[in-house]
């Protein structure tokens, strides 16, 4: 995990534009590093994750040209070796460093090709011009905005552009950016063709799409770990990295002091795969003392992203003061693929699957940066298996009629893929149950009774007013909401609205995002 940066002029003094850069030096403690070009600057602090000497540093230089990319390129030794054949030679182990031999070769075609998460700022010395670009998914963070003078800026995370940008935006993933336009190379939602695989061929086919994904990620050279709540989506990961690494993997799961649900499904996992596993215990006062930190480290008001985000800022801050893990692999993005709670309310397949689309589209702005501020920011890498292109391409394409829930169990296709040895059944058939919730119940039920402390309902309504945008529907929201305008004033627009149930399916039309309000919550969450 990285920081990057690049402006595309010189009329801002580097002293300011350095300022804003080191918003972001626990993304990358190890080394930082300015680089001017003719056209502009380019910033880098790095966390040493793939070749992990001096020689990996960024910004990588060719010809004149330059590149600064926060990413993992999957697979990119046998295309370092294509590229040696070509007459390229190299300086590190880094994967990244491919990068400029890549775009001489290919050009912006090169980035349709990628089987990688990034994020990626590069300057073409024989264009005089920088392109940008991020992965479909939007795995790895990037922004944009403009200065007063009206040249781009791009940076890792919003915190890096407020004060140097008027309106920050998130960089639209999947696209790249060129002579001043947004380009699409990759709608990773999109169906071009339904696949008709019969029930078994698709759930063989994620089982060997999911293993590869995770396999592929496993590849590091600094301390791997995982983080383990108990659910489905963690638990596989967990168990299939134990089965390839063939050795004790090391886990680690967090939980309320008085009602911590997940606590024991994910020691009965850790005991079942026999890894190293570590319980992180938070209380009341962690989570409260905790609030202002992590909207002011996620830059959203969401309410459910912000929910999450307690319990799993506290385990990563943990695991950083406490072990020597650098690369979190985490189960991120199952949801949005195979379906929540709330989805089994999808009127028809058709439905589920535009729900589902809209989803992935938007992974970027909730749980997907959730994973990453959380975890970067106590100076850890997030690798997500979920994510994998391959496999997220496959599920998104399948028959949306088999993903209803038909089975009496949501996210069957995952359930079925995955029986045999890897996980008990007691945990491959558990209920679902929001991190959120499962952290303990007694967490979210404290952040609404403190919200409920700072407001009277006249105050809610006379201060909800002020807002156009995403307006806070509860004291609870709103609490999130005049924090965030504290160090995001005006910038509510990087986030297109509250995470929240779709409200024209019949049972969805909540006041809150979590399941517990679902008349299907059932036994999730015990």
């Amino acid at each position: 995990m990285c920081s990057i940066m690049g402006y595309t002029a010189k009329d801002i003094r580097l002293e300011d534009l350095t300022k804003g850069f080191e918003e972001t030096v626990s993304r990358g403690p190890d080394m930082s590093r300015i680089m001017e070009t003719p056209a502009g600057w380019l910033f880098f602090h790095r966390l040493a994750i793939m070749g992990l000497t001096e020689a990996g540093m960024q910004p990588f230089e060719r010809d004149g040209s330059y590149v600064v990319c926060n990413g993992e390129l999957y697979g990119f030794r046998p295309v370092k070796e294509a590229l040696i054949q070509k007459g390229y030679t190299f300086q590190s182990d880094s994967d990244c460093e491919i990068i400029l031999p890549l775009y001489r070769e290919q050009g912006v075609a090169m980035f349709e090709k990628l089987d990688a998460e990034f994020a990626m700022i590069l300057y073409d010395a024989e264009t005089d011009s920088f392109i940008a670009a991020r992965d479909p998914i939007g795995i790895r963070p990037l922004y944009y905005g403009y200065s007063e003078t009206g040249h781009i800026m791009f940076a890792s995370e919003p915190k890096n552009l407020v004060g140097l940008c008027h309106k920050v935006m998130p960089f639209p993933p999947g696209h790249y950016y060129k002579d001043g336009e947004f380009v699409c190379y990759c709608d990773i939602a999109a169906v071009s063709e339904v696949c008709h695989d019969d029930l078994e061929t698709v759930c063989r086919k994620i089982r060997d799409k999911l293993v590869a994904g995770i396999e592929k990620r496993l590849d590091a050279d600094a301390p791997l770990g995982f983080l383990l709540s108990g659910g489905l989506d963690s638990s596989l990961v967990c168990s299939v990295a134990a089965k390839l690494l063939k050795k004790p993997i090391r886990t680690f799961a967090i939980g309320m002091s008085e009602d911590a649900i997940d606590l024991k499904y994910a020691r009965e996992v850790a005991e079942y795969i026999h890894s190293d596993h570590q319980e992180i215990i938070i209380t009341k006062d962690d989570v409260l003392d905790s609030l202002e930190t992590v909207i002011h480290l996620l830059g959203t008001y969401d309410i459910t992203t912000i929910r999450a985000s307690m319990g799993m800022y506290l385990i990563c801050k943990a695991i950083h003061e406490q072990t020597d893990v650098r690369v979190l692999l985490t189960g991120e993005i199952s949801d949005e693929l195979f379906g929540y709670k709330y989805t089994d309310f999808a009127p028809s397949a058709e439905a589920f699957q535009q729900e589902a689309q809209k989803r992935v589209r938007e992974l970027h702005m909730y749980d997907v940066l959730r994973a990453d501020r959380c975890i970067s920011v106590n100076s850890i890498e997030a690798r997500v298996p979920f994510g994998d292109l391959d496999f997220v391409k496959y599920v998104m394409s399948v028959d949306p009629e088999l993903k209803l829930n038909k089975y009496k169990k949501g996210k069957y296709l995952l359930r079925h893929a995955f029986e045999g040895d890897y996980l008990p059944l007691s945990i491959l058939y558990r209920e679902k149950a929001a991190f959120s919730d499962a952290v303990g119940h007694s967490m979210v039920d404290y952040l609404k009774a403190y919200a409920e402390t700072q407001y009277t309902d006249d105050e809610l309504q006379l201060r909800a007013a002020k807002y156009d945008h995403a307006k806070p529907f509860t004291k609870e929201s709103l609490l999130y909401r005049e924090i965030f305008e504290k160090y995001y004033p005006g910038q509510a627009e990087m986030v297109v609205d509250f995470w929240m149930p779709n409200k024209e399916w019949e049972g969805c039309d909540v006041n809150d995002p979590s399941a517990r309000v679902l008349s299907n919550y059932g036994a999730s969450g015990e």
